[in-house]
């Protein structure tokens, strides 16, 4: 039998901790109605026997405490909320025992924003890792040493998980449940719960928002200029001559400073404007092309897929209501 534990850390998300407890359950559920052994020994596991969550709304309380613990097989650390460096502070007791375990052999799956507390072990670094795309500015500061992949679902490797943003933890549970179970009870956990099996990214679901906590001005200019112009047709080139600096030296500088290059950020700046066009205008894929700056359709069809996973036509049927109601 398998020993699950769900950390209870102090600003948890609540439904990051009851969600993967009533997932892996369900299991058990579903093998004792087909006669067969529970897989799971689900525990939560707290600092103390209590621990209040949302300024004290809920509580949960701890099936073991922590130093009780001394071997597991997989570890979930649930997300977090609020200030993320107060709550690494709060919960910076969890680390070695996290770094312990997985010595020992224990797997640890972060979910959502729960991949700052794990990303805080050290065991991420130089290693990919994904987690909810509004807070991936943040991550990539204080975790440099780490490849955030903020497009993807699932993120495994030396038997460390992560997963996307919010309800996209979904996925990795099952895939988890996948891998020990097998691809029968996947399918079913999956159903049960509504889930869309096999989902890898969340691209379309990211709303990009330029990196701008950053010091340097002429790049923030920049930026800022790329954004208001974002009907033009802009080349490196010629933003390194409107801001005086050498081309190349302008392109470390802003990949330094946004952690895109600017062929990327402009690339990028212009699918976003295009997103809002397809999902409240009544325009067609062409007509928005243009509006961003667009002539190639091949070329902004590419670049659209790439960054958001979906076609330009395939994003307007999912997101605006009247081509919803057409199709």
């Amino acid at each position: 039998m398998k020993h699950v534990s769900i950390l209870v850390p102090e600003e948890a998300v609540l439904a990051a901790i009851t969600d993967p407890r009533y997932m892996f359950t369900a299991v058990n559920d579903f093998l004792k109605k087909a006669g067969k052994p529970p897989m799971f020994k689900v525990e939560l596991v707290g600092l103390t026997k209590e621990v209040l969550l949302n300024q004290g709304s809920f509580s949960v309380h701890a099936d073991v405490l922590l130093k009780d613990v001394k071997k597991t097989d997989l570890i979930f650390v649930p997300a977090l909320s609020g200030d993320l460096p107060a709550a690494l502070k709060k919960n910076e007791a969890f680390v070695p025992w996290i770094v312990k375990q997985h010595a020992l052999g224990a797997e640890v799956a972060s979910l959502c924003i729960g991949a700052f507390l794990l990303a805080s072990t050290g065991l991420l670094n130089g290693k990919k890792c994904s987690t909810h795309w509004i807070y991936a500015n943040e991550f990539r500061e204080m975790f440099p040493e780490i490849t955030l992949v903020d497009d993807r679902i699932i993120t495994e490797e030396d038997g460390l998980y992560s997963s996307g943003g919010a309800t996209s933890y979904f996925n990795l549970l099952v895939y988890l449940i996948e891998k020990y179970t097998g691809r029968e009870m996947a399918i079913l956990i999956a159903k049960f719960f509504a889930i869309e099996i096999d989902r890898k990214s969340q691209s379309p679901f990211v709303m990009f928002s330029g990196q701008k906590k950053h010091e340097d001005e002429s790049i923030k200019q920049a930026q800022e200029f790329i954004e208001k112009n974002v009907t033009e047709r802009i080349s490196v080139e010629e933003l390194a001559v409107r801001f005086a600096i050498g081309r190349r030296h302008f392109e470390r500088r802003f990949k330094k400073a946004t952690n895109n290059t600017p062929v990327e950020y402009i690339q990028r700046v212009k699918i976003e404007a295009a997103k809002k066009y397809l999902e409240n205008s009544r325009k067609n894929v062409n007509e928005i092309m243009y509006e961003v700056g667009y002539s190639d359709t091949k070329a902004f069809r590419t670049v659209f897929k790439k960054i958001t996973g979906l076609s330009p036509i395939d994003y307007k049927n999912k997101y605006n209501k009247e081509a919803a109601v057409m199709v």
